[in-house]
């Protein structure tokens, strides 16, 4: 009964909960006693391996280190040997807080610097902004010549704000840890954030920030962590529960762009179709015309000869950084007879304005609507029937906006008889 007791238990834990494919990232952290203390990497990696993930990672994370330190330290030198799925990148902890000008100068060209080497060793890295949070109570030996940082509030903001910056310039993503201590500091207060210098994590605080790291590394849903990393389990769960609502809920918000693929297309002539990307965040396009053809090109605007009438299906992937999106779409070609310009006019018809710009009038005989159906067709000189306008009164309007030619072919017909005269468009 045992044994079978025991296989009636392993089925239904499998059917509570189905098999995940298991996810591998590396990843490298290039930051200071922000990132070391509690040994956050490691953290990360023990909450992956509770959802059945891996993390490998390495860092170099010396005490107090800025961006302009790790330009000319080990970091550089592990950036560079471009293994990583991901590298994320902390700065001192004041440092970007500081007065715009400040930050100009000591911050922004070294975060540059550092995803650009990034990127060099690895077209398809992840570059990861790590946004830290404010002070406990301000950053009170700045404040008097930065009044701002005088609070927390003021202090936290101006970090969001370059951190968020710095994310954008960069085509970088952003791990949220200060919005999400934010939130806690808010709605938890009895959550204990900080060590008792106000500026270092507890724990817990390092626990809020490798929750968060994960869902940006593997893009999992938070709630589904086990691992509590030493806290009572209402703290870890509370702590998930604001993760799941800043990080995983608004995911795209702290990604990196991702492509996006989209064009449209119109009709030089019979065979000619003029192709324009609308394609968004793409370094570059590829095409595939349908017919055999393929182009990669930076350029928006792109012609393509088709050699047969047919149904083409056309295919455009964006790609960046590694990342593509496709859009599909098909193209309708019929070859048609060109017609020649009509060398005497059918009095029978009166067109007005001749030339025209965007719309003629067309008069015939009322005669015309006894002898049943009448359609007035606008025909361009390529031979293609650019509309048909089915007439109820002896005079109506023609539209000339979608005729693509220079001159066209007002056609009136009737159930016995065709009239057409020539119109000329400005």
């Amino acid at each position: 009964m045992k044994i079978r007791l025991l296989l009636v238990l392993t089925f239904m834990a499998a059917v509570a909960s189905p098999l995940r494919a298991q996810q591998h990232r590396t990843a490298l952290f290039v930051g200071n006693s922000y990132t070391a203390v509690n040994n956050l990497p490691q953290m990360v990696a023990d909450v992956a391996a509770s959802m059945g993930d891996e993390l490998s990672f390495r860092s170099n994370t010396p005490g107090g280190c800025t961006f302009q330190q790790h330009c000319t330290n080990q970091s550089m030198q592990l950036i560079n040997q471009g293994a990583w799925d991901v590298v994320v990148l902390q700065e001192q902890s004041q440092l970007p807080s500081f007065p715009q000008n400040q930050v100009e100068q000591e911050v922004f060209p070294f975060a540059r610097r550092l995803v650009d080497s990034a990127y060099a060793a690895n077209p398809c890295v992840e570059p990861m902004f790590y946004m830290t949070w404010g002070r406990k109570n301000g950053d009170a030996g700045n404040a008097p010549s930065f009044p701002v940082l005088g609070t927390y509030e003021g202090m936290d903001s101006m970090l969001c704000l370059r951190y968020t910056y710095m994310a954008d310039v960069n085509d970088a993503s952003l791990c949220p840890v200060g919005r999400v201590w934010r939130t806690l500091r808010q709605q938890h207060p009895q959550i204990e954030l900080y060590q008792s210098d106000e500026s270092h994590p507890s724990v817990a605080g390092t626990y809020a920030a490798a929750c968060a790291f994960y869902v940006m590394l593997f893009h999992r849903d938070p709630m589904l962590i086990t691992y509590d990393g030493g806290l009572a389990v209402e703290v870890a769960e509370t702590i998930r529960s604001v993760v799941y609502e800043v990080v995983y809920n608004h995911l795209s918000q702290w990604q990196r762009p991702k492509p996006m693929a989209d064009f449209t297309f119109d009709s030089v002539s019979t065979t000619v179709i003029r192709f324009t990307s609308r394609a968004t965040h793409a370094a570059y396009t590829h095409w595939s015309f349908g017919d055999g053809d393929t182009l990669t090109t930076t350029d928006m605007v792109l012609t393509h000869n088709y050699p047969d009438s047919g149904s083409y299906q056309v295919m455009q992937t964006a790609w960046r950084h590694c990342m593509s999106d496709t859009a599909i779409q098909s193209v309708l070609i019929r070859r048609a007879t060109p017609v020649a310009a009509p060398t005497i006019d059918d009095a029978t018809l009166s067109l007005f304005p001749n030339p025209a710009n965007d719309g003629v009038e067309v008069s015939f005989p009322s005669g015309f609507l006894s002898d049943g159906t009448v359609n007035v067709d606008l025909i361009a000189a390529d031979g293609r029937r650019i509309s048909t306008t089915t007439a109820t009164t002896n005079r109506i309007r023609i539209d000339l906006s979608g005729l693509p030619t220079q001159w066209g072919v007002i056609r009136v017909v009737t159930s016995s008889e065709c009239y057409s005269k020539k119109i000329v468009k400005q």
